[in-house]
């Protein structure tokens, strides 16, 4: 049982590290990447500069504007690292590839699973990086201490919950094929209510609340904030609410699997 074990983790590590070497083969996309995290960091710069200002304060909801600034650049690190589950899933269904992928000796939700940790990882690697380089240009060092630690303590709960709630969407495709709408509307509310585009601190009370009902803020809002409000004492709140909402969507996503396996019909295969 053991050896059955190893075998099979094996298996799912071979995956991620032949997804590592594949993206290593696309130079430009990372180039493109770059480039526009580079810009989406230096807009969101000059807007902040221009509300501390206005505000004439130095802090907001709690945070300095260099602390806003490395917010901003962890979590569109952590948002362009993610690939579109949707559209390769999409792509399978419509190729009929998808039913190669069903009788491999892998599971298929494993199969995409350890792919996507690997190219995930890889490419936030690759941002952090770049956007690190920007960070020590204009801001300086920045002054996490173990806030580091905390962003990789939840930065896997972070992206197992993404990995679900875009499998789930992803797996529509067994049904109506054309997916990417659900995921243009999903993305839509990591930015608002996930915290992307700022702290869950600066939202009026009402969506405050409701943000702590839904598992969006897990994704983005929790490793940024663990980075650069390092925070002991919420790191195993932090942990707790991801591995909750690991279950809960991994049941859901593995009946929702179960359904479409038996409806689906593949096209040109």
């Amino acid at each position: 049982m053991r050896t059955a074990f190893v075998s099979g983790i094996g298996k799912y590590t071979a995956i991620g590290k032949v997804t590592i070497k594949n993206q290593l083969a696309y130079v430009m996309d990372f180039l493109m990447r770059t480039l526009f995290l580079i810009i989406i960091i230096y807009v969101f710069m000059q807007l902040w500069g221009a509300t501390y200002g206005g505000e004439g304060s130095t802090t907001i909801a709690g945070y300095t504007f260099k602390q806003m600034i490395w917010y901003l650049i962890i979590s569109e690190s952590m948002t362009l690292a993610t690939p579109s589950l949707s559209g390769r899933i999409e792509e399978e269904v419509k190729s009929g590839d998808v039913g190669y992928r069903l009788i491999r000796p892998v599971h298929y939700i494993g199969y995409h699973y350890a792919a996507y940790l690997g190219e995930v990882y890889f490419r936030l690697v690759v941002n952090l990086a770049v956007g690190l380089v920007l960070g020590l240009l204009v801001l300086g060092a920045p002054s996490f201490g173990f806030g580091w630690l905390g962003f990789l303590a939840v930065s896997l709960g972070a992206f197992t919950v993404n990995f679900l709630l875009n499998l789930m969407l992803a797996l529509a495709a067994f049904w109506i094929e054309e997916t990417r709408g659900l995921e243009f509307v999903y993305r839509k509310l990591l930015f608002t209510i996930g915290g992307m585009m700022m702290p869950l601190e600066i939202f009026p009370t009402f969506f405050r609340k409701l943000s702590e009902w839904l598992p969006f803020q897990t994704v983005l809002y929790f490793p940024a904030k663990m980075a650069v409000a390092f925070d002991a004492s919420e790191l195993p709140k932090m942990l707790a609410v991801q591995l909750g909402w690991v279950l809960v969507l991994g049941v859901c996503a593995v009946l929702l699997y179960r359904k479409g396996v038996k409806k689906l019909h593949v096209n040109g295969g």
